[in-house]
């Protein structure tokens, strides 16, 4: 799927629901638990959740792949794991903010 900053996604197995704040500029396979998520105003058939992918998602948090060049926000947590195909996407870190000494 072609994704694009500002889109919003939704998993087809849990409730978690993103937005896309950094997007590649090549087609890529955004899943959660293991299906491909949709766009947010799709309301997708439920699917089943890959248990190896059921670490959940939490809500506020970035995600990304840096290699890619792709970050979502998760806007609604959910049970299933963010993922570029089989491989999850880790948490981005808070930048460390200058010291004001």
């Amino acid at each position: 799927m072609r994704i694009k900053s500002g889109e919003r996604l939704r998993s087809a197995v849990c409730d978690t629901q993103v937005i896309v704040v950094k997007a590649p500029a090549h087609v890529v396979d955004v899943r959660c638990g293991g299906a491909e998520m949709v766009p947010l105003d799709t309301i997708p058939e439920r699917g089943e959740l890959d248990a190896t992918l059921a670490s959940g998602s939490l809500l506020g948090k970035r995600y990304a792949n840096p290699e890619l060049g792709l970050e979502v926000l998760v806007t609604h947590a959910g049970v299933g794991t963010l993922s570029v195909a089989n491989e999850p996407l880790s948490i981005q870190e808070a930048k460390k903010l200058p010291s004001s000494d």
